[in-house]
C-alpha cells in the first residue's frame, strides 16, 4: 500500500497521474487528503486517517509518499506511523515559504516545535528525498543540505517542482518499498 499525500495544490490533475504512476510500484494506491487551511486540525485529521488505512491493509510495507507540502506531512505523518517515506521536492518551511498562500502559517511552526525531539535522527534510513534541480519554486540545495544527513537524496535533472513523471524514479521507489 502507497498512502500519497498531495501537494499544496491539491485538485490538479497532476495528482491523478502520479498515483496512476505509482501503481507499477504498487496497485494499492490511496490519496490522503487534507485541507491546507488549517495545520493543527489537518495533522490530527492526518494522523486519524493514516491510522484507519492502516488497519485497512495488511501490506507489511506500506510507504507514505508526499510532493511538496504532502512532503512535509508525509514525512512527520509517515515517522510517527512507523512508515518508511519518500519525499518528493519536500516543503520542510511553510511557515517561512507560503506566506500569504496558506492561512495560519504559524500553526507549521508550531508543529515543528512540538514534534519528537530530532525526529529525523529517529527516522534515519527510513526515507528518501528525491528532488528537481529544476524545481521553480524551491532551492532543493537547500533541501538537500537540510536532509542527507538523514536520507539518501537522489536528484532529477529533468522534472519541476510539480513532478509531473515518476517514470524513471519507480524502480528506485519499488526497492526502497521493498527492502528491509
Amino acid at each position: 500500500m502507497i498512502l500519497y499525500f498531495h501537494g499544496f495544490d491539491a485538485t490538479s490533475p497532476g495528482n491523478h497521474e502520479k498515483m496512476r504512476q505509482l501503481q507499477f510500484v504498487d496497485p494499492d494506491v490511496r490519496l490522503v487528503s487534507y485541507s491546507t487551511l488549517h495545520p493543527k486540525y489537518d495533522m490530527q485529521y492526518l494522523l486519524n486517517e493514516v491510522s484507519r488505512q492502516l488497519t485497512q491493509s495488511d501490506d507489511p510495507a506500506p510507504l507514505a509518499i508526499g510532493v511538496g507540502l504532502g512532503g512535509y506531512w508525509a514525512e512527520r505523518i509517515g515517522f510517527l506511523n512507523g512508515l518508511k517515506t519518500v519525499l518528493i521536492n519536500p516543503n520542510l518551511h511553510p511557515e517561512d515559504n507560503m506566506l500569504g498562500k496558506i492561512d495560519r502559517p504559524e500553526e507549521y511552526a508550531d508543529i515543528a516545535s512540538k514534534c519528537v525531539s530530532q525526529f529525523r535522527e529517529k527516522h534515519k534510513g527510513r526515507g528518501i528525498c528525491i528532488l528537481s534541480r529544476q524545481d521553480e519554486v524551491h532551492d532543493n540545495q537547500a533541501v538537500a543540505n537540510t536532509l542527507a544527513p538523514f536520507y539518501p537524496i537522489v536528484w532529477d535533472e529533468e522534472q519541476h517542482h510539480k513532478f509531473p513523471s515518476l517514470a524513471a524514479h519507480l524502480a528506485e521507489i519499488k526497492a526502497f518499498k521493498e527492502r528491509q
